[in-house]
């Protein structure tokens, strides 16, 4: 086994477990360095992945595994636009989940965290099963796809940390990175075909691209402009020329 995948899969794991615990994350210019997160997350997605989804359309025409949406012309961008309207949706539901109490406190519907939680574990396992199937299988491939998921997976714990609190640090978080874990274990052990590889990049993408704009977007995140930009300018021009 890859010892550069092994610690790839170590380094995921520590910094989705203990972003919580990153000192820069709980200073005042904590949204700056999530925004920086973010647009090296959107970069990787949009230099990296996209171009990828082109080649990778080729092969689902090619493909009997989809002769059932046969009528979509682009399955991978299909695929994409699922993966983006499906964690939207969650967004939604979890956002329209607070109810008032007796004494006018917000609480949490528990019922929404786990559906939450599960479908980011999911999510997870894909990033972490994606670290061996990659397209890119070379060592600077290796590298921008672990710091591209690392930064988002940050990004993604310290909004699920500020949905639902203290559980998640409790449950929640143990839960996804021990389903990273299990993506990466399922990936060593298991080879599928080149279709589905196409697939699961496809959907993730989508994925990310909802997960990261769900974080930059609204005005009560604080978010930032510039720390966005730089992040995915510098990330672009280090895939452009190493």
């Amino acid at each position: 086994m890859n010892s550069l995948v092994v610690l790839s899969i170590f380094i995921l794991l520590v910094g989705h477990l203990f972003a919580g615990r990153l000192s820069f994350f709980n200073t005042a210019s904590r949204c700056k360095w999530l925004s920086m997160a973010g647009g090296v997350s959107v970069a990787y997605v949009f230099i990296h992945v996209l171009p990828e989804l082109k080649e990778g359309q080729d092969v689902l025409k090619e493909s009997d595994y989809f002769n059932f949406i046969k009528f979509f012309e682009s399955h991978a961008y299909f695929i994409a636009m699922l993966g983006l309207m499906i964690f939207y949706g969650l967004e939604k539901l979890v956002k329209t989940s607070k109810y008032k109490s007796r004494d006018g406190s917000k609480e949490r519907n528990l019922g929404v965290f786990y559906i939450h939680i599960f479908s980011f574990a999911i999510y997870n396992a894909l990033i972490g099963y994606l670290l061996v199937h990659r397209e890119d299988h070379s060592v600077q491939g290796l590298g921008f796809y672990v710091g591209a998921m690392g930064l988002h997976l940050i990004v993604n714990d310290i909004g699920l940390r500020e949905h639902h609190e203290h559980i998640y640090d409790h449950i929640g978080r143990w839960v996804l990175g021990f389903s990273l874990f299990i993506g990466w274990l399922v990936g060593i052990n298991t080879e599928i075909s080149e279709p589905a590889i196409v697939a699961l990049f496809s959907f993730l993408a989508g994925g990310v691209i909802l997960n990261v704009l769900k974080e930059e977007l609204p005005e009560e995140r604080d978010s930032r402009f510039w720390p966005f930009a730089l992040g995915a300018l510098l990330y672009a021009f280090l895939m452009f020329t190493i």
